[in-house]
């Protein structure tokens, strides 16, 4: 099987899709999709174990599985990185969702509620390590032109997996073992898929020297790694802090249950036309101005929401518009990763952004939840969310625009690079942005937003 590498490419052929490139796309996404659909199955499922008493399971346990399952997805963000950058993107992506596939088939056939935990972790840690990868690979195979579109694009799957995953948690009523079977069995089938079907993809070193984890963190990169952590970690505080407790928030502030349900299907809408609007934008105005502004939005329409609407159709258009905000500005951090740093260190980028960024989402249902736990929820829960969007907004404001001099590369050599290539609209440049594209290629200046 032909790596997707530069070698493997006609140097001379524009930028046309072949048919194992929309493949390899296709089963990125569907990788993705294994997320939305895992979320809500625990969300569906917990509720089951606390109404059987399943194994002893009491809210505090269920407590513990919910945390675990987000410390195993952070874990396995963070360490996918370097093992996708080391031994190859197809490697890391199949690995990954084997491993969450085989934990999940094994979580009905528990015999205890620390069994079920144990478990639950390691599925996580193969569930977290799938989205960095999916996302890499989609970057690398992608022009520069539309690097932001593909991400925001793959990312759509995530919502396409929440709905799948409601719909047969509907349909298989009090049977909640299927759903991890039914996870569990189509992560095997994707695999296998993967396996056959997924060319490898290997970063393209520019030197003979690989770059170290702590290049994260030296000079050229130290700006874009600090301020896309602490975004990342906004912006997931906030999907998830909504996610989990946006219906509860709207029925303490008067509205009723079935109202307050609607509104989460409404914001998970607006979410999918926000990640289909985010990429156009992005790769049109340019991927760091546009986080900006859908930040900035976030924090308005978030505090908008603080206001007790008595129009249902005025406040689902408010709920509508801060879905596409809100889930979409976390996904441009993605992009922007995908953006500023070289194939060589691009795996690790984008693993421990994710990992930093699953903190929030730990944090960010715990604080929303002791402030629902206090009768704080409304407003005082949505002005602490917009506070978390501005807060993302000043920490890109730190991150650079375009991708830094990479490692290792003298001013010399700089300085050439720099003669022979010709700035965009936005200041970025071409020859350095398309250093490592190594699915397309072609022979005019690319724009490097």
């Amino acid at each position: 099987m032909t790596p997707l590498t530069q070698t493997s490419v006609d140097e001379h052929a524009g930028p046309r899709t072949s048919g194992a490139q929309v493949l390899t796309a296709a089963l990125c996404w569907s990788s993705v999709i294994l997320e939305g659909f895992d979320l809500v199955t625990l969300g569906a499922v917990i509720p089951a174990l606390l109404g059987t008493e399943h194994l002893g399971f009491t809210p505090s346990s269920a407590t513990l599985l919910a945390t675990m399952s987000l410390v195993g997805v952070g874990v396995g963000a963070s360490l996918v990185g370097p093992i996708s950058d080391r031994l190859g993107r197809r490697v890391a992506v199949i690995g990954s969702v084997l491993l969450f596939s085989v934990f999940t088939l094994l979580q009905p056939l528990a015999t205890s509620v620390a069994m079920f935990t144990i478990l639950r972790f390691v599925a996580g840690v193969g569930l977290g390590a799938v989205q960095p990868v999916a996302l890499t690979i989609m970057s690398e195979v992608t022009p520069p032109k539309h690097k932001a579109k593909a991400t925001t694009v793959t990312m759509t799957g995530y919502h396409l997996g929440a709905v799948l995953a409601s719909l047969f948690a509907l349909a298989s009523g009090h049977q909640w073992t299927l759903l991890f079977y039914v996870g569990g069995g189509l992560g095997l089938v994707l695999a296998v898929l993967q396996f056959f079907a997924l060319p490898d993809s290997r970063p393209q070193h520019s030197g003979a020297e690989k770059l170290p984890l702590s290049a994260l963190l030296s000079r050229p990169y130290r700006r874009a790694s600090i301020g896309t952590w602490v975004g990342a970690f906004m912006g997931l505080l906030l999907v998830y802090g909504l996610l989990t407790w946006l219906p509860q928030i709207m029925k303490s502030a008067g509205y009723s249950l079935d109202s307050s349900l609607v509104m989460l299907f409404v914001m998970n809408v607006g979410a999918v036309v926000g990640l289909l609007l985010a990429g156009w934008i992005a790769d049109t105005k340019g991927i760091r101005p546009s986080a900006l502004v859908w930040f900035a939005l976030s924090a308005v329409f978030l505090a908008l929401l603080s206001i007790r609407f008595t129009h249902t159709l005025a406040l689902n258009a408010v709920v509508f518009v801060t879905g596409v905000f809100v889930f979409s500005a976390m996904t441009l951090i993605y992009a922007l990763v995908a953006h500023l740093y070289p194939s060589d260190i691009r795996g690790t980028a984008m693993g421990l952004t994710s990992g930093i960024g699953r903190l929030g989402s730990i944090a960010g249902p715990m604080v929303t939840g002791a402030l629902v736990a206090n009768g704080l929820g409304h407003p005082w829960g949505f002005w602490f969310f917009a506070v978390v969007a501005v807060l993302g907004l000043v920490a890109l404001l730190t991150v650079p625009a375009d991708p830094p001099a990479p490692l290792g590369h003298h001013a010399a050599d700089r300085s050439t690079l720099d003669s022979s290539a010709t700035p965009d609209d936005h200041g970025s440049n071409a020859a350095v942005d398309d250093r490592d594209n190594s699915l397309f290629t072609d022979d005019r200046p690319a724009t490097g937003r």
